[in-house]
């Protein structure tokens, strides 16, 4: 009994061996060594955008109340988001401090804030217990440090009305549950989503979503001069859902993945097996921690679209030019290959190779037509090849599959 009790508590991210509290990070804006000027309009955001690769078309617009600096967001002054690979940075027009998440190769989401006041040698501060209140739940970021995008019925100020309901959205939801809360610039047919509108208490959803609809101009809506660009494009947003999601599993995958092998020792030196020995019990921990990874991967369960997206900022054009597994569909699906650009992330990179190695035969099998299960069904034989051709050309992990 003793043993199991110190085993549970073990699997907490802050115990070892994750640390995450006590370990020094080493994502891109802890490293982080240049310069950054400010200006009166944006404080350090374009600066910090600069020094980071972040680009202006990423700009995304959030207008519900769901940041500790809510009382300076409302319709009408939205929080901006923009993203990379690696980094989060939202900014409030008026803000004390630039919100910035970055992503950890072995600890998940790391928080810093940044002052806007003009200081010498500005730096970004790291942040734990305040933001971990919100980015850590079993329900919202799957019990690690990580990312949340929610969509919610938000009131004429901004407020959420929790009454109504939320959604936690990612590339799984359906349409129609996409965006409460946020600005949606661009074109997406007879498709709706909950963008670009307020809610009053007895909403009818249907005809405010038809308002909603095919935004390309916010000049009614927000000052858009205020902003680093006068969009909020709907593509951003579909790889935003997509990227937090990867990103939360992938974390939960390298904890509990390293939690499972320490706990592992512990059991092998009771029993007196060699060191490195996997229980069937450890393989079952790890198994059940990356299957879900390897499924997003490959967008299982992915809403189709049913009519074409089209952007309006160049974020689609420009990220294309990203890498490998970037190109767009935007008619039936996200890409034109259902396979994630994030296995070549730093992140995954980072993942315990008793972990990658296991996302990476599953996905052999899959690609090499060994499992046929509902999951994959998606799949087709043409998106299989090639997707294992690009992987073979470009990952160092396929380089050498046969």
């Amino acid at each position: 009994m003793m043993l199991l009790l110190a085993l549970a508590q073990a699997s907490s991210y802050e115990a070892p061996p994750v640390r995450y509290s006590a370990t020094a990070a080493a994502d891109p804006v802890a490293k982080l060594d240049v310069p950054l000027a400010r200006d009166d309009d944006f404080g350090y955001l374009k600066s910090f955008l600069a020094a980071l690769d972040i680009p202006a078309s990423s700009q995304t617009l959030v207008f519900s109340k769901t940041s500790f600096q809510l009382r300076r967001i409302s319709p009408r002054s939205p929080r901006a988001l923009y993203f990379n690979d690696d980094v989060y940075v939202g900014w409030v027009r008026g803000g004390d401090v630039m919100e910035i998440s970055a992503v950890d190769p072995q600890l998940g989401a790391v928080f810093y804030t940044l002052s806007q006041k003009d200081v010498d040698r500005p730096r970004p501060v790291r942040q734990t217990d305040a933001c971990l209140q919100c980015h850590d739940s079993r329900g919202m970021s799957l019990g690690v440090p990580g990312h949340v995008v929610r969509s919610v019925y938000p009131a004429g100020d901004g407020t959420p009305q929790l009454s109504l309901g939320t959604f936690r959205t990612n590339y799984k939801s359906p349409f129609a549950e996409r965006w409460g809360g946020w600005y949606v610039t661009g074109e997406h047919g007879a498709m709706r989503h909950l963008g670009n509108v307020t809610f009053p208490e007895n909403p009818d959803v249907e005809r405010l979503a038809e308002r909603g609809a095919n935004v390309t101009d916010l000049s009614d809506r927000v000052d858009v001069e205020a902003y680093l660009a006068p969009t909020s494009d709907i593509v951003a947003l579909l790889v935003l859902e997509h990227q937090t999601l990867v990103h939360n599993l992938i974390t939960r995958a390298n904890h509990e993945t390293r939690v499972a092998l320490v706990q592992c020792e512990d059991i092998n030196r009771l029993c007196g097996d060699p060191p490195g020995t996997l229980t069937d019990g450890t393989r079952s921990r790890i198994r059940s921690n990356c299957e879900p990874l390897v499924e997003a991967l490959f967008f299982s369960e992915e809403a189709p679209l049913t009519a074409r997206v089209r952007g309006t900022s160049g974020f689609a054009e420009a990220f294309e030019k990203r890498g490998p597994l970037r190109k767009f569909d935007l008619q039936r699906r996200l890409f034109a290959l259902p396979c994630s650009y994030l296995i070549y992330s730093k992140a995954f990179a980072g993942l315990p190779a008793v972990a990658k190695a296991y996302v990476a035969e599953r996905m052999r099998d899959i690609l090499l037509g060994r499992d046929a299960s509902p999951a994959y069904a998606h799949l087709s034989a043409v998106d299989r090849a090639e997707i294992l051709r690009v992987l073979r050309e470009t990952h160092p992990d396929f380089a050498l599959t046969k």
